[in-house]
């Protein structure tokens, strides 16, 4: 009795011992299977980042080797190679994602993993988690680089390609007229950023669509944070009927406005951050600035590339989950011609609210729309 007792006590024991057992192993087992796939699909991006950022490197050392060349080795290194990988390797990352995505899935596929995970009990719902932790990562990284990081670095950039490789930046402007502040209007005939001097400069200020006051002057010159130094002026202010007339050689004021808000070059926008976007455009639009529009699809631009993050891994996993006759290859090749289709459908949306015919939210929403269904309609047939 006492063999029997103590029999069924160790057994009892074992019982309890092993009961908990294969709830703590499956939980290891899922936190295995979405360690690896993460560590797949980030192993995979960056190194198709390094993989193509090497090819980048050896056409643009060849593009510009005059230039740099001619340029100190040291402004070559660091004011643009420093700078220029990392702006080209996120204006791309929605590439790199899709490639990483097609890539190691396809691997996976081949190597028949998948059809083992699905076997063991796992969705294809399930499998799809760590692809989107791992776009999450992905498209936050992402987006912190081009509204906080990247801009600042842009200025490095920008200056050393417009002083040794291409000067693209915009010294000077005709017939100027911007609106200063409400009821404010200046306009200049001429502008000149080398000598920071405007010519046939006037001053309008008007009340309720009267006209108060009018400076008129024969130049002004830019000092800094919105000092400007008036030259030969005339000031008319008006009062009903009457008019007084002030005449003076050399005056310094304070005008709320400076070169870079009427003299834009063709990069300047990937030279601020978001905040600074934000508060440069709603800036523009109450002086009546026409040409802001590349500010406006920057913007924006830097929002949807982080949906694009998530659209292109659905799709990428949608393609390569499952094992072809013809290996990776088929399933790179797909998977290069949507992601350059997207790349290139975002250019003509583009293109589009550049030229007006629609809004630069539209324009930069619209290719993440379509994509949309191509990749719910792409994972609703893997899935099956």
């Amino acid at each position: 009795m006492r063999f029997l007792k103590k029999k069924n006590t160790a057994d009892g024991a074992g019982a309890e011992n092993a009961a908990p057992k294969p709830k703590k192993t499956s939980k290891s087992v899922i936190k295995i299977f979405d360690l690896y796939i993460i560590r797949k699909f980030l192993g995979s991006y960056i190194f198709s980042i390094l993989l193509l950022l090497a090819i980048v490197v050896m056409f643009d050392i060849n593009e510009k080797l005059d230039a740099m060349l001619t340029a100190p080795l040291k402004d070559t290194v660091f004011d643009y190679f420093v700078n220029f990988l990392p702006y080209f390797a996120n204006q791309f990352s929605p590439l790199f994602t899709f490639i990483a995505v097609i890539f190691f899935t396809s691997k996976l596929a081949d190597n028949s993993e998948i059809i083992a995970m699905l076997s063991s009990g796992i969705s294809f719902r399930r499998l799809l988690v760590p692809y989107m932790i791992s776009a999450a990562i992905i498209a936050a990284f992402s987006f912190v680089l081009s509204a906080y990081v990247i801009p600042p670095a842009n200025i490095k950039r920008i200056e050393y390609t417009n002083k040794w490789v291409s000067n693209k930046k915009v010294e000077y402007g005709t017939n100027i007229q911007l609106q200063v502040s409400p009821g404010v209007i200046a306009y200049m005939s001429r502008y000149d950023n080398v000598t920071k001097t405007g010519y046939k400069f006037s001053l309008e200020q008007f009340d309720n669509k009267m006209m108060k006051s009018r400076l008129t002057a024969q130049s002004i010159k830019y000092d800094t944070l919105y000092k400007w130094t008036i030259q030969d002026y005339v000031i008319r202010d008006f009062n009903g009927l009457r008019e007084s007339i002030t005449r003076g050689s050399k005056m310094d004021t304070i005008i709320e406005m400076e070169p870079k808000d009427f003299l834009i070059s063709k990069n300047d926008q990937e030279t601020l951050t978001n905040e600074q976007l934000k508060t440069y455009i709603e800036r523009q639009k109450e002086r009546g600035v026409a040409n802001i529009k590349n500010f406006e699809i920057e913007l924006e631009k830097r929002y949807a590339m982080t949906g694009a993050a998530f659209i292109l891994t659905v799709i990428g996993m949608s393609l390569s989950s499952r094992k072809v006759k013809g290996g990776m290859g088929i399933n790179i090749g797909i998977g290069l011609l949507l992601s350059f289709s997207y790349i290139l459908f975002s250019t003509v949306t583009s293109s589009f609210a550049v030229s007006g015919y629609t809004s630069p939210f539209v324009a930069m929403w619209i290719p993440n729309v379509i994509y949309t269904f191509i990749a719910v309609y792409l994972y609703r047939r893997a899935s099956i």
